[in-house]
């Protein structure tokens, strides 16, 4: 008998999720599972990263989310409609997939979002079909509560006399219509209920939910399944997952402990009294479940087909003149600016120079044209030229795209890739294509800081508010971010010590290409390897590589949670343009200030899904030059 974790959260949850995806990963290869069900809060942001992960280690993975749903109409918006229930949902196949990015992106309408992504139960029934597969939620969810009068009050009992003193008089009825109620949603085959047994020993409550669920599922003939609520990959890293909850709750271990006593349903409060919030093996699972219980996890697993969520660009169509293909149109602009950029030059007067052109160019087209890339470079030369229309000065060409001919040619840089010895190879080698995925050019557009927003409301005119966004991107706890927050929950120090010590830790990126070279990228460890005496007070790397000093603990915690992480934003640069509609092939998130939606993949993920990403970049230096530009060109009308 084997057994596959179905309710499983990553630091994708922020800050309610310590594991990475490579955790999971191995963490269920040590164990050898066979399959991995993915399930964060509200989101699928970290499905490519866990899916990635799960297939190195030969690991099926199995995308789903754990949403949050509203007691009523979830677009009504008040304090008594803020409590949130949670039911795990499963895609079962592709197209099932789809309907999770549908879900998603709907839950986080300006109608829908309040405080969280959400829906209610109706909505999310609305994706349903034969497509997903739901379960009835945690030990806290809204069939669990069914159980109880008063559940707050239930789960502050210390002994089970005392918390069956607020079991609901009508607990079956009330628990057996409302899993009806999700059976007629989902369909008989795709509705479980939870039996979250493996942290039952830690609460009275808990004890009495999981009875009366079982008596429910047998009694009425509802299928049951074995789960296990995992927010951090093995036991010992409970005491990090607190960490994290501590910092969600803007307070210290001391502070939760105290908000715990003195109200016994504060949020997260499960945290403080157990540490069964890991990923469990079969033998911890069969030591509380029931073997009917166990098999069905795998009967689930079967039921989830093995797909593919990565892809091929999705590029609009550009809109040619004459009727010219994408190639075409690419081809002839590259021969107007050999005759409008290199002839007057003289560049191309000698036989060897135009034999060193053509050739250069010739291939650059042939290998774009290989890719199916030409409408890119058509895209990135009408935002360019967007730009120049206004009268705006866009920059000239950054980083490797200088090294592209064909840049030069229509106009998208102004340097000269042969004239300077630049390789077309480093800007894009065809080499990195495969038949199921093809990597993406990146080509920096610089426009003037103030005109940023302008830029990006032509292409959302252009191509449709529907398939343009601009992209998320997640904040992490970095070296001295992780050891700030570990000395803080801790109190081990003041203020100024706090400050002083990180201080002494460089930043990650002025030590990137170092961090590269390590097998587990660490600032601290770095630090403690490369600079030891900015830290010698503190703690130390010993002979044997081992941790000593007054504060070692604090930092071998602070490594463990480096990269874990804490935020999400809305990327400075990123700008993705589809061919479809972005709530329906990506999921869309809400950004920090709740203004709009943005695509809710980090830009790696979203290029191996195909979605295609532009960096429009603000520079404030643009916005001086023109100022400049515009100084001078008054001052000679004047003089005029």
């Amino acid at each position: 008998m084997n057994w596959t974790p179905l309710h499983l959260h990553t630091h994708y949850s922020l800050l309610d999720g310590l594991s990475k995806p490579s955790q999971v990963a191995s963490r269920c290869e040590k164990l050898g599972f066979e399959s991995c069900a993915l399930t964060d809060h509200g989101t699928i942001s970290g499905a490519v990263a866990f899916t990635q992960a799960c297939r190195s280690k030969n690991i099926k993975p199995i995308l789903g989310c754990e949403f949050y749903l509203s007691s009523t109409d979830c677009t009504i918006k008040s304090e008594e409609n803020r409590r949130l229930s949670h039911l795990c949902v499963l895609a079962k196949n592709k197209s099932g997939w789809n309907k999770l990015i549908q879900a998603t992106s709907k839950s986080n309408d300006e109608e829908n979002f309040y405080y969280k992504p959400r829906l209610d139960l109706d909505t999310l029934g609305q994706f349903a079909g034969n497509d997903l597969i739901a379960f009835s939620g945690h030990l806290g969810s809204d069939l669990a509560n069914c159980i109880f009068s008063d559940a707050k009050l239930a789960y502050s009992a210390s002994t089970e006399e005392e918390a069956k003193r607020y079991i609901h008089p009508e607990w079956v009825e009330q628990t057996v219509i409302l899993a009806n109620h999700y059976r007629d949603i989902f369909g008989k085959e795709n509705f479980f209920i939870e039996i979250q047994a493996i942290d039952q020993e830690n609460s009275p409550a808990a004890n009495l939910v999981v009875q009366g669920l079982r008596y429910v599922a047998k009694k009425y003939g509802f299928q049951s399944v074995a789960t296990a609520d995992s927010h951090y990959p093995e036991k010992q890293d409970a005491g990090d997952q607190l960490l994290l909850l501590c910092s969600a709750m803007k307070t210290t271990l001391r502070g939760i402990k105290k908000k715990i006593q003195e109200n016994g349903d504060v949020a997260f409060s499960g945290f403080m009294k157990s540490n069964n919030f890991h990923i469990p093996s079969l033998e911890e699972i069969q030591a509380v479940n029931q073997p009917h219980e166990i098999a069905t996890t795998m009967q689930i697993a079967d039921m989830c087909e093995d797909y593919n969520i990565l892809g091929q660009p999705m590029l609009p169509e550009f809109d040619c003149p004459s009727s010219q293909s994408e190639e075409e149109y690419l081809r002839y602009l590259c021969r107007e600016g050999w005759k409008n950029t290199l002839v007057p030059t003289g560049k191309i007067s000698s036989i060897e120079s135009k034999n060193l052109y053509t050739d250069r160019v010739k291939k650059e087209l042939d290998v774009i044209s290989r890719a199916n890339l030409s409408g890119y470079f058509l895209i990135v030369r009408d935002i360019v030229n967007s730009v120049k229309n206004k009268g705006y000065i866009p920059g000239p060409g950054r980083g490797s795209a200088a090294g592209c001919l064909v840049s030069y040619l229509v106009g998208i840089t102004q340097v000269d890739p042969i004239e300077y010895g630049l390789i077309f190879e480093r800007f894009y080698n065809a080499g990195r294509n495969t038949d199921d995925h093809v990597s993406l050019p990146d080509i920096d557009i610089d426009v003037p800081a103030s005109k940023r927003d302008e830029t990006i409301d032509y292409i959302r005119n252009k191509y449709g508010q529907q398939r343009v966004g601009q992209m998320v991107t997640f904040g992490r706890l970095q070296g001295r971010s992780a050891l700030k927050e570990v000395l803080r929950m801790n109190e081990a120090c003041g203020f100024d010590e706090m400050n002083s010590i990180t201080k002494s830790l460089p930043h990650e990126h002025e030590i990137s290409d170092q961090l590269a070279e390590m097998d587990d990228p660490s600032v601290i460890k770095w630090t403690l390897m490369n600079q030891p005496e900015t830290l010698r007070d503190y703690c130390r790397l010993n002979d044997d590589g081992k941790l000593e000093g007054d504060y070692s603990k604090l930092f071998s915690q602070a490594m463990r949670i480096e990269g874990t992480f804490k935020s999400q934003g809305k990327h400075a640069a990123g700008v993705v343009i589809s061919s479809h509609s972005l709530n329906k092939v990506c999921p869309m998130v809400r950004d920090k200030k709740g203004s709009e939606k943005i695509a809710g993949m980090e830009m790696n993920d979203l290029e191996a899904m195909g979605h295609v990403k532009f960096d429009i970049l603000g520079i404030s230096l643009l916005d001086k030059i023109m100022g400049v530009r515009n100084q001078l060109e008054s001052k000679n009308e004047q003089e005029q």
